[in-house]
């Protein structure tokens, strides 16, 4: 098992390999089908995108309501497949790492290989575990689509699985 502080910067993703089991902290984004569709739009017209893209990991997650005494609720990732037409844009923009669960498509895997990034995967049907890893939670962006809108993650030794590594290495295609 391997412990890593967020930023996933090159530098840190060099020696990851598909099916490594990381722990990670630190801070990341989430981001789900409406609002990678609202970033792809301010992309595709030149604006201001409300984080910075660089090394950025993003989780594709709706959470559930938080709980009284609680900092989120469940967590559980959403498939990733619904990401695809999105993900090599934000990979070309900087993103060091999307979690999500389930397969990706070839040419997420491309943009992967090219920009020597990663996909992880997280458990699915473990969302309240993982909400138990999430410290802090602050709105980032799109406030108006609810679950879907962007936050900013506090995160501590929240477990990972990597799936497609920078060489390609796909857990799905073995």
């Amino acid at each position: 098992m391997k412990h890593i502080q967020l930023p996933l910067t090159k530098d840190k993703m060099k020696d990851l390999k598909t099916g490594d089991f990381i722990y990670l902290s630190g801070e990341l984004y989430t981001a789900r089908d409406a609002a990678h569709k609202r970033l792809f739009e301010m992309i595709q017209n030149n604006e201001s995108l409300p984080f910075d893209l660089q090394d950025a990991t993003i989780y594709y997650v709706g959470p559930t309501p938080t709980q009284p005494g609680h900092t989120f609720g469940s967590a559980g990732p959403t498939t990733s497949a619904r990401m695809d037409a999105y993900a090599p844009t934000l990979y070309d923009l900087g993103v060091s790492c999307t979690i999500g669960k389930g397969y990706r498509s070839s040419a997420v895997k491309d943009s992967i290989i090219k920009n020597q990034a990663l996909y992880a995967v997280a458990i699915g049907g473990a969302g309240a575990l993982l909400g138990k890893c999430i410290k802090k939670a602050e709105p980032v962006a799109f406030a108006d689509l609810g679950a879907e809108a962007i936050l900013k993650l506090t995160v501590e030794n929240f477990p990972i699985t990597i799936a497609l590594d920078a060489q390609g290495t796909n857990l799905y295609q073995r």
